[in-house]
């Protein structure tokens, strides 16, 4: 039986550097191939986007999600968020194993931003319940994340099973680090930073990372390592360190 997990986060800003000057989704793919995770949530993927394909000679023939995933991940999802003339950009999940169902719903607060979680239910081998992901990309502002972190805490309640194993992760642009305690309350849920050391994890910006946007929220499993990618490596392609836990199921 299956009871180990290594999972990472990482928001690929659209797979280009700041102000669209380098197209870096290549670059990307490769470091998240180092992380070796089963499963990886990813925000700010670009599904489609017209321009950029017309700019760049190397710009993939397929969508981001499904360039990265490639075989190295088996199955993928992708969630449509923000939409524009020329394409559309949102959240994806790569995983090992078969996704058997997909919902991505729309928490948006405001007009302003187009804003999605995309949940997944993953079958792993062994286990007597599927497996829940959320991936998640937060609002800028705090009363647009508490809109949306209590959208979030309903669906969990009204879908998801107490006793089934559960991971939420990605970019909650929460600066104040207030999320988790709306989170924690009733869904049992812990941040693997937090858990192993006591904070959690510096992601941003990459170079030097110094606030805490990023998280891993898990239910159901004990933490055995978790670590912050940053760096130079990763300062080169995002604004965002990438994330990564390992995890075994309880």
């Amino acid at each position: 039986m299956q009871r180990t997990l290594r999972i990472a986060t990482f928001n690929i800003h659209k797979g280009v550097t700041s102000f669209n000057a380098r197209l870096v989704v290549h670059e990307q793919r490769e470091l998240i191939r180092r992380l070796q995770a089963d499963i990886v949530f990813l925000q700010e993927v670009r599904g489609a986007y017209l321009h950029h394909q017309r700019r760049f000679s190397g710009w993939p023939s397929e969508s981001q999600q499904e360039f990265l995933a490639e075989s190295n991940w088996a199955d993928f999802a992708y969630g449509k968020n923000a939409v524009y003339p020329a394409g559309h950009h949102g959240n994806a999940i790569l995983s090992k194993y078969p996704i058997v169902q997909t919902d991505n719903v729309d928490i948006s607060a405001h007009s302003a931003e187009q804003r999605g979680m995309l949940h997944c239910q993953i079958r792993i081998p062994g286990w007597d319940q599927d497996l829940h992901c959320i991936c998640v990309h937060m609002g800028l502002f705090a009363r647009w994340r508490r809109s949306q972190l209590f959208a979030l805490r309903e669906h969990i309640n009204g879908l998801i099973p107490p006793q089934a194993p559960l991971i939420i992760a990605g970019d909650f642009n929460d600066w104040r680090v207030k999320a988790g305690q709306v989170l924690a309350d009733g869904l049992e849920l812990r941040e693997v930073f937090e858990h192993t050391n006591g904070k959690s994890a510096r992601s941003f910006p990459s170079v030097l990372p110094l606030f805490r946007l990023d998280r891993i929220y898990v239910r159901g499993f004990n933490v055995h390592q978790v670590e912050v990618h940053g760096g130079t490596a990763f300062s080169r392609v995002s604004d965002h360190a990438a994330l990564s836990a390992h995890l075994t199921r309880l």
